[in-house]
């Protein structure tokens, strides 16, 4: 079997968070799984997350931490990201990452149109969302239809060739208590274990 090549990605603006917590216990499952690794912390990543007045055409050089990022994605062959729900979305900090990263060239050909839509450029690569809410799951699909996750799945990773992706809400984390949460923790531990 060929080992696989994942990044995580801790989208928590802070550190000691859920999502961080998730992460780790992802790693800590997938450290025997012969699997090679690169994690990336939002909270310790520094870079300018406004996507600002350049455009596409003549966009921000990449400062280091988004240049590392972008390269270890290209890298992958599996992409995990955990991340909170914040206001219906993602942190703001987060969105920045992928307005800033995923430019033309590099995560989508513009040049080439199919169905009216870019050439992806990150094709052969899947991932699995943990987002953690105080949204419970019932609420997040018959009230706000998964408004996150579509934006998460299809506007972004699908987007630039990245499927299938495998997506996993822990809700309501502001109520979970201890036993809840190593629950939680155990469930992620175990797809470390199968890379998945």
């Amino acid at each position: 079997m060929n080992s696989r090549r994942i990044l995580t990605l801790n989208g928590h603006p802070a550190d000691n968070s859920l999502s961080e917590g998730l992460i780790s216990a992802y790693l800590d499952g997938a450290a025997g799984s012969h699997s090679e690794i690169r994690r990336h912390d939002l909270s310790k990543m520094t870079f300018d997350p406004d996507f600002g007045g350049g455009g596409y055409k003549n966009p921000k050089p990449l400062e280091a931490d988004l240049e590392n990022f972008l390269t270890d994605l290209e890298w992958c062959n599996h992409f995990v990201i955990a991340s909170p729900l914040w206001w219906g979305g993602m942190p703001s900090k987060l969105k920045g990452l992928f307005d800033r990263a995923l430019l033309p060239g590099r995560a989508f050909d513009p040049h080439v149109i199919k169905a009216g839509l870019p050439k992806p450029l990150l094709g052969g690569k899947t991932a699995r969302i943990l987002l953690t809410s105080d949204t419970p799951n019932w609420a997040f699909s018959m009230m706000y239809g998964w408004a996150a996750r579509k934006q998460m799945e299809r506007q972004i990773l699908k987007f630039v060739g990245i499927k299938p992706i495998k997506f996993s809400n822990f809700a309501p984390a502001g109520e979970a208590d201890a036993q809840k949460v190593e629950g939680w923790l155990n469930s992620v531990r175990e797809m470390g274990r199968k890379a998945a």
